[in-house]
């Protein structure tokens, strides 16, 4: 990763960021003053819905600093109250996603302010209710910011979290995976581990794809003593199904690293905890196995594939019989073609 620990564990306000939202080569300085001013006449007559139909008209022209930098004035505290009131005027705007560019912003604004946090995850979690995304920067800054907090004293996931509380919002699934996904894009994925076991103790709790942020990413690194750890996990302690996707990707990340008998052992554990696995998965098993010439084996996963009601591509099952055939398993091999034949028929 290109961005060192060290920088990202740097407050945001330290650092040079301009603008991520927008870039422009040339715009009226006069046009940005005169928008930031409606703003803040909006902010002091508490009229704050106007805001969202003054960003979206400013929005057809690019805009190069942030219209909420005036907010840099006022006293934290006050700060923090303005903008959860302009948060909770947009709630009853329909569509829901009309905010969109206010969110933008606000999140952008909080993000490179003094003590970020918990008003930018309240943001986050605001922007994701109104159906909408948060742009790919925003990965960065909060995740520098995360780190920045939890380098502070007592600082643990489960404070930090609970902090929303104190402005009225709740952690939740959703703002929660978005941050533990914004932490594996920097590479920081023992501390992503860290905020997906301690949501529980935050009252949030973790989903399939609180799991699937980080268990995909580690996939991607080869990384499958972590991945095997967090499948089981998932699975025995939280009681989740992993989607069928995510399965085949665990596997093919096990297959990457020669891994056979820990791919075995992971199906077993699946096969054990009830769990359905798609066809690609068994197929994949079976294809490692004969990569590894480990043929009774990939017999007996055939096996256990067809019980599930699953029979393999034509090439794939002529290649196990014969095989199986080569190495004197013919009893194996000829019980594997009847139980194809009766599956074909």
């Amino acid at each position: 990763m290109a961005i060192s620990l060290t920088k990202l564990c740097k407050p945001l306000y330290s650092f040079s960021f301009p603008s991520i939202y927008f870039s422009s080569p040339i715009h009226s300085i006069s046009s940005q003053r005169l928008l930031e001013q409606s703003i803040k006449s909006a902010i002091e007559s508490k009229n704050y819905q106007q805001i969202v139909d003054l960003l979206n008209d400013s929005n057809k022209t690019s805009q190069t600093s942030n219209p909420f930098s005036f907010l840099l004035n006022f006293p934290q505290n006050h700060r923090t109250k303005v903008i959860n009131e302009v948060l909770q005027s947009f709630v009853p705007l329909r569509p829901r996603s009309h905010p969109r560019v206010a969110y933008s912003h606000l999140l952008s604004f909080t993000l490179q302010s003094p003590n970020p946090l918990p008003l930018s995850l309240a943001i986050l979690q605001r922007t994701f209710r109104s159906g909408c995304s948060p742009v790919p920067q925003t990965h960065l800054l909060l995740s520098s910011v995360w780190l920045h907090q939890r380098k502070q004293p007592n600082q643990t996931v489960p404070t930090i979290l609970l902090q929303m509380k104190s402005i009225g919002y709740q952690p939740d699934s959703g703002t929660c995976n978005y941050l533990i996904s914004s932490l594996c894009k920097v590479d920081q994925f023992d501390e992503a581990i860290q905020v997906l076991k301690g949501m529980a103790k935050a009252g949030c709790v973790a989903d399939v794809d609180s799991f699937s942020s980080v268990i995909g990413p580690l996939c991607d690194l080869k990384k499958t003593k972590q991945v095997e750890e967090l499948m089981k996990e998932m699975v025995s302690r939280y009681r989740l199904s992993p989607r069928k996707e995510m399965v085949v990707k665990v596997i093919k990340s096990m297959r990457a690293n020669k891994e056979v008998d820990k791919t075995v052992e992971m199906v077993n554990f699946l096969e054990e905890m009830n769990l359905e696995i798609g066809f690609e998965s068994y197929e994949l098993v079976v294809d490692m196995c004969l990569e590894a010439n480990l043929f009774v084996l990939a017999g007996k996963v055939a096996i256990r594939m067809t019980n599930k009601g699953f029979i393999p591509h034509i090439k794939v099952r002529q290649k196990v019989f014969q095989k199986l055939a080569d190495a004197g398993q013919v009893e194996l091999a000829y019980f594997l073609k009847n139980r194809f034949t009766e599956l074909n028929s």
